[in-house]
Order: structure tokens, then sequence, then C-alpha cells
């Protein structure tokens, strides 16, 4: 898991063909007014899911992974907590992969967290197994999904 500010993005568009393309659309756009619900990039190998949930207690919030693809979790307003845990690590299973829905659930204690605040993006790869939407109240946030 990476975890920056919008303003150093650039430092990662090495790591993925995609990240440039990402970034820069996600700059350029007011993605924070804009509907939510799923926006198209490149089809299904790059889209974002501009949602806005509710976040749970971290007693409530399991840990996910995929395989399919790497997401970036970008906030737009609210504060989120995501926990995090080394896939490889996770015992406890709660949902067994799906791979059409590229989605698998453990029921472990992640091992650290972290606190996005707006503008913050943390890159979460398969090996990264996350629980996400921790905190209060309702945020906005970005999930861009991209294609391995």
């Amino acid at each position: 898991m990476i975890l920056s500010d919008l303003a150093h993005c650039e430092r990662y568009y090495s790591l993925n063909s995609a990240f440039a393309k990402v970034f820069d659309f996600v700059k350029n756009n007011d993605l924070l007014n804009s509907e939510l619900g799923k926006i198209e990039i490149d089809g299904e190998n790059i889209f974002i899911m501009n949602s806005e949930p509710e976040c749970l207690l971290k007693e409530n919030q399991v840990l996910e992974y995929h395989k399919k693809y790497l997401d970036i979790h970008i906030l737009l307003t609210g504060e989120e907590t995501i926990g995090w845990k080394n896939l490889s690590d996770c015992k406890q299973e709660e949902k067994k992969f799906d791979t059409e829905a590229d989605f698998g659930l453990f029921k472990d204690e992640p091992t650290s967290y972290i606190t996005l605040k707006p503008n913050e993006f943390a890159i979460i790869y398969p090996e990264d197994a996350h629980a996400p939407i921790i905190g209060n109240g309702k945020i906005r946030k970005l999930v861009v999904k991209i294609k391995i």
C-alpha cells in the first residue's frame, strides 16, 4: 500500500502505465460535484467508482481483497480510516473469493491503520487486504480500479 497526496502523485507514474492518465483525469475534472456512480476512463481496464458511503466502526468492517484490479482510494471529503493486513497473513475467511466480482473477504484484525484526509490517496495492490470506509458519518470518495 502506498499513501500520498494528490500534489505528489507524479512520483508514482513510473509504477503503472495507467497512473498518469488516472491522476490527470482526477486533477482536471470536478469529481466532487459530478454524479455518483461509475466513470469509465478506459472501459473495464480503468474506471472510477464515485461514491458517498456512510462510514463504519472498526469492529464492523472486514478486510477485502482483489486479484484482477488494483485500487486507488482518493478521499474528496471527510476523513476515512483504512485497515491493512498483508493478504498472505490473512487466515479467517469471511467470504470465499468471487472471481467474477473480483472480491473476497477476511475477518482477521488489520495489523495497521491509515487515515486519509481530502486530496490524499492510497494505492492498494492485490497483496493488500484492506478494510476501507472506517470512521464517522458520510464521506465522498473515489475508488479507481485499474486492471493488472
